[in-house]
């Protein structure tokens, strides 16, 4: 079955929810060098740093979390423990709903075993959680916190919110089947991101191996931990409906991706292929720099002005991310309108980059005045009017233009393959409105 390779564009930016990260539908293509196959069903991978997708195989289509969805419920969790509203060694009361979960007699339903009456750390459920993948364990959690399963569902969708996620929704804390809870593998992988970026005290309890709670030894049914170089975590998933699934993260030579898998026929099969897919991940994929901040790309034509044309610009760094097979395919292309009538601000949007590679989605990044150009005094004003009053005033005409790259040659990681630019000018700022 066939995903399709996304180039990846920064941004730079350090929010969670950047253009970077919103959902884009690549094209379908049959080019063998630049098509990644998978046997999941959903599949996402990610690059930790920048939030860039590298691989998507309908990463933005809902489909069902099972235990991925705990992964919201202990960033709750997290996000209390952090700002001191909970403390590790804080107890949580067991009810009788929690407990009846614990000794439920479904096959599939991983359980802590907690104990009715039982107070349990809150350390120790984030381990059952975490580890255990115990729906008991979420159920106490879930009534401490909020009172019921449905308050905390609420939250959970309001943290869900905060990191960013648009698509997900959530309706129990421990991701047991609901018509109405679904989620998207992009947006598990944003989840992720989020729990490792905001939450690095706590982040370790993912790459425990084994547990113990009530005499019984459960391991972490992670099998990348100890497997595979680099992983340290993140949760796994199964249900009849779901399929296997997993969201992990792996760290090499300083880089980290996080990869989702879905919709899997085992637990074997699960491992394996996330596995392989973190290995193209980290072998195959490239970044190359393309522009630096303020770089300018071309030029439009001004109407009347104090200047005849006006820079155009890229605000920030501009890179992309990609396997090197499609690097060669690499296009960019500067579309914008002219003539531009003055007063121009500095920092004026008047157009934008079209990026395009080999079976990846086209990527839009704007471009910016680079300086402010007046209008042109009365001598430029009368030249300008007689030729308008002979041949008629240009109208504003849609160009787009290609940026020729500078060289050919490969672009490793930290080297730069940029387009050829006439000049490079300090970034632009936000329009000058004070004229």
């Amino acid at each position: 079955m066939r995903g399709v390779l996304l180039l990846a564009l920064v941004l730079a930016l350090p929010a969670f929810a950047t253009a970077a990260d919103r959902p884009v539908t690549p094209a379908e293509t049959n080019d063998p060098l630049t098509t990644i196959e998978t046997t999941a069903q959903f599949a996402v991978v990610m690059d930790y740093d920048t939030g860039a997708v590298l691989f998507s195989k309908r990463g933005d289509e809902l489909m069902k979390p099972a235990s991925m969805a705990k992964l919201v419920t202990v960033s709750i969790l997290f996000e209390k423990l952090k700002h001191a509203e909970l403390k590790l060694d804080d107890t949580f009361l067991v009810s009788e709903k929690a407990w009846r979960q614990s000794i439920a007699d479904k096959s599939e339903a991983s359980k802590m075993f907690v104990r009715v009456g039982d107070a349990v750390r809150v350390e120790d459920l984030i381990r059952g959680i975490v580890i255990q993948s115990g729906n008991d364990a979420c159920i106490v959690v879930a009534e401490h916190v909020a009172g019921s399963e449905e308050a905390f569902a609420r939250l959970m969708n309001a943290q869900a919110k905060r990191m960013g996620l648009t698509q997900s929704t959530f309706v129990n804390s421990n991701g047991m089947p609901d018509p109405a809870q679904n989620v998207t593998a992009r947006e598990l992988a944003m989840v992720a991101r989020y729990i490792i970026k905001e939450y690095p005290d706590y982040y370790h309890y993912f790459g425990e191996k084994d547990f113990t709670w009530s005499k019984i030894t459960q391991p972490n049914r992670n099998l990348l931990l100890g497997t595979y170089p680099g992983a340290d975590g993140l949760k796994t998933g199964h249900t009849a409906e779901s399929g296997f699934g997993m969201t992990a993260s792996a760290i090499q030579d300083g880089r980290r991706l996080i990869i989702v898998v879905n919709g899997l026929t085992s637990e074997a099969e699960r491992a394996a292929e996330a596995k392989r897919l973190l290995d193209i991940g980290f072998r195959e994929f490239k970044s190359y720099t393309l522009l630096k901040p303020g770089e300018v790309v071309g030029e439009a034509e001004v109407w009347a002005g104090e200047f005849r044309t006006v820079p155009l610009a890229v605000r920030q760094p501009v890179s992309v991310m990609l396997r090197r097979a499609s690097r060669d395919g690499l296009r960019v292309t500067l579309k914008f309108e002219e003539p531009v009538t003055p007063p121009i601000a500095r920092g004026r949007e008047l157009g934008s980059l079209i990026i395009t590679a080999p079976g990846a989605p086209s990527l839009t990044v704007p471009v910016f005045a680079g300086s402010a150009v007046e209008s042109g005094g009365v001598f430029t004003q009368m030249k300008v009017g007689l030729k308008a009053l002979i041949s008629g005033r240009d109208e504003p005409q849609t160009r787009a233009v290609p940026v020729k790259r500078r060289t050919d040659a490969p672009a490793e990681s930290g080297e730069t393959n940029r387009p050829e630019a006439p000049n490079q000018a300090d970034a632009p700022g936000p329009p000058d409105t004070s004229q």
